[in-house]
């Protein structure tokens, strides 16, 4: 059963869209893989005291992109393999990246001071 233990709502960005970023951080780290189960909606609803809409429109994203398999009545499992995990990570990277990007443009740094500050932050 995936954990939500971790799952801590930032302030911003919609509930729903907070817990699909959450499972696809999970399926890009491997600590999500192909099988296992979500909580049920309701449950995960109680669990991070959310309305069961929310979870029930991020549950629904990600069987829009093959990535849950659910079933009424029944449990909600996710469907992964190698190409589908490595399309997430690569979203999520762009994703992160070009923020990134963005607002060091907006602050007036430059490429090689950006290069320097990731050597740095690196280690």
């Amino acid at each position: 059963m995936i954990s939500f233990e971790e799952f801590t709502m930032e302030d911003g960005s919609p509930i729903y869209m907070q817990i699909l970023r959450y499972i696809k951080r999970g399926v890009a780290a491997g600590s999500i893989r192909d099988g296992d189960e979500l909580p049920s909606r309701r449950v995960l609803s109680a669990r991070l005291g959310v309305n069961p809409n929310t979870v029930q429109k991020a549950y629904r994203l990600l069987e829009e992109e093959e990535l849950l398999r659910s079933h009424s009545g029944a449990k909600s499992y996710m469907v992964l393999d190698g190409k589908k995990t490595e399309r997430i990570r690569d979203e999520l990277l762009e994703n992160d990246a070009r923020s990134v990007v963005n607002a060091m443009r907006q602050m007036g740094i430059s490429k090689d001071e950006a290069l320097r500050m990731i050597d740095k932050y690196w280690e």
